[in-house]
């Protein structure tokens, strides 16, 4: 009987997907709309992404413009940039809202590249704990002598070398990103 491990591998590419996602959010000097992907904003009484109250346009490479459906969102739009961790404060001209997008400091690299090591350590972290996961599994199917002792690790050993596969890839992302923020 060979130990099925699918559902560990989704989780792990679950995990690198969310990681993809954060690494997207963090803007490398360039105006991209999905730093906005984690925003919402309260309309009619329930939190609402900012895509679903606005569409985004980015008119060149440092700016974007947020054009409220309903222009009585647009306090609210401008509340929500102001909370997040974007770091840009919002030009609201009563139609649209303008972010400008500062060309990125030296310092403000550097803080941009630790923050994506630490979504990559999260990341490695998450799948860590998918393979202890995985391990746990194996043991109980040997307790229960479903698998045998050379079964469970060779299972184990196969979890291990996913885990080392979906390493390998975190830190291929994170090298991409790292040379992302860091050019000029």
């Amino acid at each position: 009987m060979s130990v099925d491990f699918k559902e560990y591998q989704r989780k792990m590419e679950k995990t690198l997907d969310v990681l993809q996602e954060n690494f997207g959010a963090v803007r490398a000097g360039r105006a991209n709309a999905k730093v906005l992907d984690r925003i919402s904003v309260e309309y009619y009484g329930s939190e609402t992404p900012l895509n679903g109250v606005a569409s985004i346009s980015s008119p060149d490479a440092r700016t974007l413009v947020i054009t409220p459906w309903d222009t009585k969102v647009l306090t609210d739009i401008q509340k929500a940039i102001q909370m997040s961790d974007l770091g840009i404060n919002p030009q609201n001209d009563g139609r649209v809202i303008r972010l400008v997008f500062p060309q990125l400091t030296e310092e403000r690299r550097k803080e941009l590249a630790k923050q994506v090591k630490k979504y990559a350590e999260d990341g490695k972290i998450a799948m860590r704990n998918v393979r202890r996961e995985g391990m746990d599994y194996v043991k109980g199917l040997k307790k229960k002598s479903e698998i045998t002792e050379d079964e469970q690790k060779k299972a184990e050993k196969d979890l291990q070398d996913m885990l080392d596969k979906y390493i390998k890839k975190v830190d291929e992302a994170l090298a991409v990103k790292e040379k992302e923020l860091m050019a000029i």
